[in-house]
């Protein structure tokens, strides 16, 4: 689906048109191309103490341009601020202060990140004071960048190190085009638990990996980006849409099963497909899911029970068998997709919601039966993503809806790939039982 507003601002005399009549000018974000640097310019790193030397010297490791203050005029490709040692609300005001300075330096599609400690851990009241002050001051910047630029936060856990190799990989998750329409969202390092990859452009080198719903849509693309990581790739859905997924597993040199996840036996012929081919599985996907949309007032119980049943459902049972299994990696990484739905609710979709809902329960709830085996579950939850389902949705609520966000656009499903793709990594290992929204900073919720 194409947003053919955001090309009409962005292009030709309409784009001086709109800037002249005050209309919104969504930009063309900046989204993860291997052959352009990481970030669009210097890295300013704002803060002091052990973590902001340690994380200097890591940009430094990946051949970034990193500065410790600002040069007057210097265009800027991301401002990391440090306040992971923030003990009181007045620590905050000069980095953030100086943060702010720099702001109109920021490069188109540049990146601020914030590094923090979680305001529940905090034994003192003016330390916790800071650190949910933190929360809403990250969230206010993402919502007054402009130029598709975003604003995200690292939140250390006590006792974790900004070493951390989870650290390093949230980091250049969003300082990178992948994070592209990941805004005003944190995302909370839990443990030193991770193995930095060999090569960055390969996070997923030597795993085999497994895509439910993969036929179209956000399915395809995270078996593509999973592939492009170096995943070997099983492509899951239902036997109806066997011809596509047959043209998706080909286009990735991946392999096909068709199975109904709603089937008490599906579990159990995946992990026997990911035997015979692969002699094991490590990372599983739970992207499959449908919509039966009705007012509660007109809902029926089939309506109710068929999205239940595939959403999450499936999900339970699919996953007390991969748990159950030596061939489920002890390592192995679970990722399901959620919903903001499922966060703010949603008029006509209370059974949508509630499985959506669902899956961030049962996400959080499992997160510690992977942890002491060193895996680890999260959730993504997308808003707004250009997908057939949402072309089929009226011309002027998609417009709207597209413009509910600090972004003012759709995602793309490659932006739920990549997300994806970022928590399924060994890197990732210490960011466990936790919900990353993929929406621009949609406006709704929380």
């Amino acid at each position: 689906m194409t947003d053919t507003y955001l090309k009409l601002v962005n292009t030709g005399f309409t784009r001086d048109l709109s800037k002249k009549l005050g209309l919104p000018r969504p930009a063309i974000l900046r989204r993860f191309d291997p052959a352009k640097p990481l970030v669009p310019g210097p890295v300013l790193v704002l803060g002091k103490g052990e973590s902001a030397d340690d994380l200097s010297q890591l940009l430094l490791s990946w051949d970034q341009d990193v500065r410790r203050h600002a040069t007057p005029k210097e265009k800027l490709g991301a401002i990391l601020i440090v306040l992971d040692e923030a003990a009181a609300p007045t620590d905050l005001a000069e980095p953030t202060l100086a943060a702010g300075a720099a702001l109109r330096d920021l490069a188109p599609g540049g990146r601020v990140v914030t590094v923090s400690r979680p305001a529940a851990e905090a034994q003192d009241p003016a330390a916790a004071a800071a650190r949910q002050g933190i929360d809403g001051t990250l969230r206010s910047i993402a919502h007054e960048l402009r130029g598709g630029a975003t604003a995200n936060g690292i939140v250390l856990a006590n006792g974790v190190r900004a070493t951390a190799p989870s650290v390093a990989a949230a980091l250049r998750f969003l300082l990178s085009g992948k994070s592209a329409y990941v805004s005003g969202q944190f995302i909370t390092v839990g443990s030193d638990a991770g193995t930095l990859p060999e090569d960055w452009n390969a996070p997923l080198a030597g795993k085999v990996a497994v895509v439910t719903g993969a036929a179209r849509g956000i399915g395809a693309a995270i078996a593509k980006v999973l592939h492009r990581d170096g995943a070997k790739v099983i492509v899951v859905d239902v036997p109806a849409a066997g011809e596509q997924l047959a043209r998706v597993a080909n286009e990735i040199n991946g392999t096909a099963l068709q199975v109904d996840i709603t089937r008490e036996d599906a579990a159990g012929r995946i992990l026997a497909h990911a035997a015979e081919r692969y002699g094991h599985l490590d990372i599983v996907i739970h992207n499959a899911g449908i919509t039966r949309d009705k007012l509660l007032a007109n809902m029926d119980e089939a309506r109710w029970g068929s999205v239940i049943a595939v959403n999450i459902a499936s999900q339970l049972r699919m996953n007390e068998t991969l748990l159950a299994s030596d061939i489920f990696s002890r390592e192995g990484r679970i990722v399901s997709l959620a919903s903001t739905s499922g966060i703010a609710g949603n008029r006509g979709q209370t059974n949508y919601a509630a499985s959506k809902g669902g899956v961030i329960g049962m996400v959080r709830a499992t997160a510690p039966l992977l942890a002491p085996r060193g895996g680890s579950i999260n959730a993504v939850a997308p808003g707004f993503i250009e997908t057939d389902m949402t072309a089929a949705i009226p011309a002027l609520t998609r417009q709207v809806a597209r413009r509910l966000s600090s972004l003012q656009q759709g995602g793309l499903p490659v932006d739920v790939a990549e997300t994806i793709s970022f928590l399924a990594s060994d890197a990732a290992a210490g960011v466990n039982g936790q919900v990353v929204r993929v929406c621009g900073q949609n406006m709704v919720g929380a």
